[in-house]
């Protein structure tokens, strides 16, 4: 498969975005301190790992399968650290981090459905598509962390 100069751009710009995504999670996983959600932004860079790896290979001519996870989000069920009443500083930091991490996840998962209509090749808008949905799940798992901590 051979890009075209508006198509490799797309992509070099999709894996810089999953490159910071990374980082981010990284930087967060060791910042949190609730061990649960230490684990989610964990998992979260792995599959942002996946990404990165994903779109490497695009750009080294071949496309990668996917196998359109669009569950991960939905059977994600955390566990309560926080009651809903608590107000610690530790739940500020960790509700921060994940409040954070669920606008980088609608910003990037926004990228992934705007750049999906640049390319022609079916297996690489399938390739994008499953990504994005990749995305919302994170932001899905970050809100019912939230969620169940007391903090939406």
């Amino acid at each position: 498969m051979i890009l075209t100069e508006k198509e490799t751009t797309a992509i070099k710009d999709l894996q810089t975005q999953e490159q910071s995504c990374i980082e981010k999670y990284r930087r967060y996983g060791n910042e949190a301190k609730d061990q649960e959600l230490k684990s989610l932004f964990q998992k979260i860079e792995k599959e942002e790992q996946t990404h990165h790896k994903a779109l490497g290979q695009v750009l080294s001519g071949s496309v990668p399968s996917c196998d359109c996870n669009d569950y991960s989000g939905q059977s994600y069920s955390p566990k309560a650290t926080y009651s809903p009443g608590s107000e610690s500083e530790d739940k500020k930091t960790d509700c921060f981090l994940a409040t954070d991490c669920i606008g980088t996840e609608k910003m990037v998962s926004t990228e992934y459905n705007s750049n999906v209509f640049k390319f022609s090749e079916p297996n690489l808008r399938k390739l994008l598509a499953d990504i994005q949905i990749e995305e919302q799940n994170h932001a899905e798992m970050l809100f019912k962390y939230k969620t169940v901590n007391g903090m939406a």
